[in-house]
Parts: structure tokens; sequence; C-alpha cells
């Protein structure tokens, strides 16, 4: 019967989206999982740049060290069992696990280590440059990152602390491939790089049985993976792009998680048999403004701002769900993050700061915002609250490229927005929101500081680059939490809700882990009952 209903779940799988209701209960051991996939372009960790595909690689790979599902917040060994790192001389070196070996059966080797490195540098694709700031180029990584026995050595070119290292080499292009799997599919020159984003090469909890690309995942439980083999036999990933249909097939108990329903899907449902777990994202939502706006300037207006949003209110209502209150720019539930809410709704006391300050009001200020929910109704909510104290907003929504060409142009005035971390390290942010050491206009930065015009205080400048160099990992943290309290106390920048992702799923599963950023999602630890 079990080998019957699989059958009948494989055909469904074909079948349109027209007719759920033939599908077949999802059969034991297998966890079925409706999400929209349609935006994986690669599953080869050295192209992976999407955040479905970062799922992939987070189950099908593993990396030198790496955050897992039992504690999301925590750097553990992966494929290296211990490390020792010499900052003197920009060096860590690692010693890799014993026995450890790919799902092709081959031994995780110190050369494949040094290949998958390599690889991703040469290859020069769009996640490289996470590896390539550590001053790794394609003509000197043979000399930065060698291997030897069991032993590999990394070299690093720049001031950092050994803690940004290791993060780094914690993210997604560091995942280590089977090199003579990869080396034996290689096809004119591409270091295997077409054969990688219809297979995998990995060492993971799960090894990779089907993809079809904008149609469905299926991973197989890796019965040798040095943590321990998955509790699940297997997951489907179907690619279901509606929400609405989503919902049907999780109502039917055709799947076991839907992963993209809205806000209003997840009221309606039935909780007597479907729960739904909400997990904090790395997303932070903010409120800035252009110093190149002479009313925006004073930093009274700043302070009174931090006042005028009404977090409750937003929260409760129009983005139920979907953020949670924060005011500081790295996300709860990473390492290093503040989670002090100081600053609630209180329009008195902005009009006082306003007033004390001589600040005249009315004030009219144009918003940008993206044209699209829970952005416009956020918008509207701050116009309303901002109102109380003669701060005026005039809404002016636009697509999103439209919204972050001006935000790169620096031609808006107050602008409503949201920013994520690059790799799982407090510095990644940092520089966004705490360092600008050149505010001219012919310096473009990727970052909020500049992109706000906002000449950060070179003490502060001063102290992000600190805190990028400390080697101290627990006193490293704790320069970040400080600056954090700056930047929220006395920047432009108003930083006030965190994402948070709801998913639904059947009240039988239990153990999905799914951390703040795509690569932390983690289906190793789920059981059905």
């Amino acid at each position: 019967m079990k080998h019957l209903k699989t059958t009948l779940l494989a055909s469904a799988l074909l079948l349109p989206l027209a007719a759920p209701a033939v599908l077949a209960d999802t059969p034991e051991g297998v966890l079925v999982v409706a999400q929209n996939i349609d935006d994986i372009v690669a599953i080869d960790p050295a192209q992976a740049y999407e955040f479905t595909s970062g799922e992939l690689v987070t189950n099908l790979y593993d990396r030198l060290v790496q955050y897992d599902a039992e504690d999301t917040t925590v750097l553990a060994a992966g494929l290296a069992s211990e490390w020792v790192t010499d900052p003197d001389a920009k060096t860590i070196t690692f010693t890799l696990r014993d026995g450890a070996t790919f799902a092709s059966g081959n031994p995780v080797t110190a050369e494949d280590v040094v290949y998958s490195f390599s690889r991703v540098v040469k290859l020069n694709l769009t996640p490289a440059f996470i590896l390539t700031q550590l001053g790794w180029t394609a003509d000197n990584i043979g000399e930065m990152v060698t291997g030897e026995g069991n032993t590999v050595t990394v070299k690093y070119a720049g001031d950092f602390s050994p803690a940004f290292v290791l993060n780094v080499l914690a993210a997604r292009p560091a995942s280590i491939v089977d090199s003579k799997l990869v080396q034996e599919n290689e096809v004119d020159g591409d270091m295997g790089n077409a054969w990688l984003n219809a297979n995998a090469a990995g060492s993971g909890p799960f090894t990779l049985q089907r993809y079809s690309a904008g149609q469905m995942v299926r991973m197989q439980a890796n019965p040798t993976y040095f943590n321990g083999a998955p509790k699940i036999d297997s997951v489907i990933i179907r690619h279901v792009a509606e929400s609405a249909t989503q919902q049907l097939l999780l109502e039917q108990g055709d799947v076991d998680l839907a992963r993209n329903m809205t806000p209003d899907q997840v009221a309606s449902l039935d909780s007597g048999e479907i729960k739904v777990e909400t997990f904090p994202q790395a997303a932070v939502h903010f409120l800035s403004f252009n110093q190149k706006t002479e009313s925006l300037t004073p930093p009274a207006v700043w302070e009174a701002a931090r006042y005028l949003v009404d977090y409750k209110g937003m929260t409760e209502t129009i983005i139920k769900g979907q953020m949670e209150v924060h005011q500081a720019f790295w996300p709860k539930g990473f390492p290093g993050s503040y989670d002090g809410t100081p600053f609630s709704y209180d329009p008195e006391k902005a009009k006082s700061i306003l007033s004390e300050a001589g600040i005249e009001t009315p004030i009219t200020v144009s918003l940008d915002v993206i044209n699209a929910a829970p952005f416009t109704d956020m918008a509207q909510s701050l116009q309303a609250s901002f109102a109380d104290a003669g701060i005026n907003f005039e809404i002016l929504p636009g697509t999103g490229s439209q919204v972050i060409t001006k935000y790169r142009e620096r031609s808006h005035e107050a602008m409503l927005l949201y920013w994520g971390p690059d790799f799982m390290d407090p510095h990644s942010n940092a520089k966004a929101f705490a360092y600008n050491s050149d505010n001219s206009d012919d310096n473009y930065a990727a970052t909020t500081t500049w992109r706000n015009a906002w000449a950060v205080p070179e003490e502060m400048n001063k102290k992000t680059m600190a805190a990028l160099s400390e080697s101290d990992a627990d006193a490293r943290l704790d320069m970040y939490r400080e600056l954090q309290k700056e930047v929220q106390a006395e920047s432009p920048i108003v930083i006030m809700f965190q994402a948070a992702y709801q998913v639904a799923m059947n009240e039988a599963v239990s153990g999905y882990v799914n951390g703040a950023t795509s690569d932390f999602v983690f289906y190793r630890l789920v059981e059905k009952e």
C-alpha cells in the first residue's frame, strides 16, 4: 500500500493544478511541500543566488564550518572537525572530519576543498564576491588556499577578525563539491557548471534525486550523513505558484507544508488539523531621510520620527504575521543582535522634541514606496501618524526597480525600504548602516548610509572597522551591539520592523527549521507522526 501511495503521488505531481482533488494523501516518510520555486536560476553552489536555490544548496552540501538545524545561531563544525586561527599570519588551519563522504561514496578530501574554493573564484559568478572579499583572486587562489592530507590552510588578505572569515566560509558559495565527480562532468572548461545546475555533488543530509526546473525537486535522505541521517526519508518540493492553490492542497492533505500563503489565508485555516509556525527573517524594514533634503537634516527630526511610527498598530493589523517590531540593523536570531525596542508611538513627545529644537512645522516630504502590499499600506500608516506632529508625507508609489533606482541615485527625500545581509556576519549590515567614509556623489556605495547621503561621524566609522578586525569573538559581538544602539538613537535611518515568515503545515509535521535566511531552511530534523 505504501508503494501504491508513492506511485500515486508521483503521478499526481504531473497532473494539472486545475484538478487537485485526484491527488493522493502524502505517503509515510515523505514530506511534500507546496512552494513557489520559479525564482531558481541556478543550483550550482558557485552560482546559486536566489532564495529557493539557497535552500537546496544548504540541504545538499556542507561547508567547513556551518550553522546547523539544531541551533541556527551557533557556528558549528561542518566538514572540518576543528580549526586553529593565527590572526597575526592571517591564516586559519582546518582539520577535516574523519570518514565524511560525498553522496557518490567518494571521501571528502583537502583536494575537494581547494578545488571548491578555487572553482568559485575562477568562475566568478554572482556570489563569488563573498569569497573574493578575503583577497582571493584567480591568480592567487592557489597560494591562498592549500591542502595536504587532512589539513586545509586558508589565508586571507585584509584586516579581518577570524570570526568574520569563518562566517564568510560558512556562506553558500563556500559549499564543498565532489571534485572528482564534477570534473568528470566538465564540458568545454565550464568546471561542471552546466551539470551542477541539474545535478548535485555534495555531502549534505540529502541527495538530489530529481530536479525539474519550475516543476519540482525531490531530495532523498543521505543515510551516511556525518551528523546523523535525516529523520524523514525524502522531501518533495512541488512548484505551486498560487497561494490559494497551496491552501487547497494543504487542507485536502495533498501536501504537508505550504510555504507562500498570505496572512488572510493563514487566518482562515482550520486550526484543527493545520498549524502555523512563524519564523523571524533577516530583512529589516526602515524609513530613511535623505540628507540632501535640508528640512530632514536636523537630528531632532530623526529623533522625533522614532516616536511617530505606530509600531504596535501596524503589527496588529496590516502587517500582522509578516513583521515584528525590531529597531536595530542586525536581525534578531543572529549572533550579535540587539533586540531592545525603546521607541513607541508617542506623538506628543515627538512634537515636544521638534519644538525644543526650534523646528518649524509643517514639513512636507515626499515618501517613495514600492507599489505593492504591504508597503503601500505601511506608507499610509506613516502618513497618518507623522501628520500628528506636522510632518506631512506625499506618497510616491513606484515599481521596485523604479524605487531602488531612485534610492541609488540619491534623488529621493524619504524612503520606505528593507535590507538583508549578504552573509551571516554583523559586518554585512554594519557597513550598510554604520559606515560611510566618503559621502561624495561620485563614490557610489551599496549602503543605506551613502544612499541617504549621511556622512557618518568619523568616530562611528572607526568603531565599525574596529569591530571588523576584533579578534575576540565575544568582544566583537558586543561592539556590534553598541554600534546598533548608536545607529538606533542617532541616525537618519529609522529601523522599524523585522520580517517574519509564516509556514502552514499539517499537525503531524514537527522539526521543520526555517532560520532567518534561505540558507537556514533545514529538513534534516523533520518528522511525520
